[in-house]
């Protein structure tokens, strides 16, 4: 079976703390709920857990839907940018199985980053480690004022903006990203062919602004 990886990239900085590491983890939870009751995801989204913050670290290994348990977020330092794509590509490198000559591999994985500030440490060398992997769609959320979209729009194709890092703005973007992968999930089925590029995305709502 061909499956859909999905990566969750998470700030887990201390400027989470409070209100928005409960909300995104809350947001977790959610669209954990909301994919195993959609047949198309359920049968080929697989999920996983990156956090940063003074270091990066993969707290969830690509799992099915079924299997999946929203692992516990503990906010603490700096914000690590640059090793959690780097250590996302290790990650892609290792659980995405690729096409042989026999066999199809995995659909291209889809990765959904959400920070709140601005990296701490060398984020050009991670992005380019990132980009030595092959992507679908990649999204990152600018959480409240101080994060830096102009970073995240080297990084992503699809960046989009809240104004606060609240409970409210963060379950509409997770309950955006369920959609995309929802989305995702039916495409592949009914056509086969991986999503690629920004076009595969149900248009964000209103609370949600795209960054030109």
């Amino acid at each position: 079976m061909r499956r859909l990886p999905v990566y969750l990239l998470l700030d887990t900085s201390g400027s989470m703390m409070g209100e928005p590491i409960e909300a995104v983890r809350n947001g977790v939870d959610l669209l954990h709920a909301t994919l195993i009751q959609d047949p198309y995801a359920l049968e080929t989204a697989y999920l996983s857990v990156i956090t940063f913050d003074s270091e990066a670290n993969q707290l969830t290994p690509l799992t099915e839907l079924a299997e999946f348990q929203v692992p516990q977020l503990k906010v603490k330092g700096t914000t690590s940018f640059g090793n959690a794509l780097s250590l996302a590509a290790d990650c892609i490198e290792r659980e995405v199985q690729k096409s042989t000559a026999d066999t199809k591999g995995d659909w291209k994985p889809l990765v959904f980053i959400m920070t709140d500030g601005t990296p701490t440490d060398d984020w050009q060398k991670g992005l380019d480690r990132f980009r030595q992997v092959k992507c679908g769609n990649i999204i990152a959320c600018a959480a409240g004022p101080h994060a830096d979209t102009k970073i995240l729009k080297q990084v992503a194709e699809v960046v989009v903006h809240l104004e606060t890092a609240d409970t409210a703005a963060i379950k509409v973007f997770f309950e955006w990203v369920s959609g995309s992968i929802a989305n995702t999930s039916k495409k592949i089925d009914l056509t086969k062919s991986d999503a690629d590029g920004p076009h595969d995305l149900p248009p964000p709502p209103k609370e949600i602004s795209l960054v030109k």
